[in-house]
């Protein structure tokens, strides 16, 4: 913040004069990191390929930075954000973008099926505190959507891309890499963000594979699969409720029909393998 002897000066950077005009602090407990390096918009927006028919949605519009930027580029943005707190800083981001909806709520509750114009990417500086559930639901419930740029917490997005057997690999990674290609663009430097945020970030990409997409019961087998993670698969299986009697050889045969050992662990497992598995258990 700029000061001059007879008055205070408004900072030209867009978030910080927002949060100065309209006296607002950032929230920690809703994952509020707002950005404040504008630079770092044409790196997000390079990772999101964008086209003037995109159709966008942004998660956390927060002070209307990142919407600002994508409203100029796409056919339409629509913005979900929860705190009531920012609606005129975001207004003031917002108002002169006819391309541009604002949606007030929870995201992880709004029927973002029910937008219209459809839309196809997600960008977004999201929520620390939502960002893995987001993106997940996103993958599972809305098939339109094809591609995800985000920036999340560096462990969260290192989660989604990690390989089998490394100690990152997880529920989280299976179920986005059964739908997607995932990768770590980069990483993104705190000082971008205000407050300074306690951790790292990443730029994570994801773009929905072609053809078959995982199905409700391979996601349910895979969620069950790493219940137990110290336990062996099968076993992990046999406990999930309703497993049918002997749940546990069924499974230890398959196991060793797709390549791997009958005492193998989840995380041992590629997606692939995992899609596999599930075609033998519901033969």
């Amino acid at each position: 913040m700029v000061k001059t002897p007879e008055t205070d000066v408004m900072p030209a950077q867009p978030s910080l004069r927002r949060l100065k005009q309209f006296n607002l602090r950032p929230d920690r407990e809703l994952g509020q990191n707002f950005l404040i390096d504008s630079n770092i918009l044409g790196v997000i927006g390079r990772a999101a390929e964008l086209t003037d028919e995109d159709v966008v949605l942004e998660v956390g519009g927060g002070l209307g930075v990142l919407s600002e930027y994508l409203a100029e580029r796409v056919a339409h943005v629509h913005v979900i954000e929860l705190d009531e707190r920012l609606r005129d800083a975001l207004c003031d981001a917002t108002d002169s973008h006819d391309n541009l909806s604002v949606h007030w709520g929870d995201a992880m509750q709004l029927d973002i099926a029910a937008f219209e114009p459809s839309p196809r990417k997600l960008v977004a500086n999201l929520p620390y505190n939502i960002a893995a559930g987001l993106i997940l639901r996103t993958i599972g419930s809305y098939p339109a959507m094809t591609r995800w740029v985000a920036m999340v917490q560096r462990e969260v997005g290192e989660r989604f891309a990690a390989k089998p057997a490394t100690s990152a690999y997880g529920v989280p990674s299976v179920l986005a890499q059964l739908s997607c290609e995932v990768r770590v663009v980069r990483m993104i430097s705190r000082s971008v963000f205000h407050p300074v945020p306690n951790v790292d970030s990443v730029l994570l990409l994801l773009v929905r594979h072609e053809g078959e997409d995982a199905t409700h019961e391979l996601r349910e087998l895979v969620r069950q699969a790493f219940a137990h993670r110290r336990k062996a698969l099968a076993g992990s299986l046999a406990l999930a409720p309703g497993a049918p009697d002997g749940t546990r050889e069924r499974v230890r045969t398959a196991l060793v029909e797709i390549g791997h050992p009958a005492d193998v662990r989840a995380e041992r497992l590629s997606p692939e393998d995992f899609r596999a598995l599930a075609l033998l258990l519901n033969r």
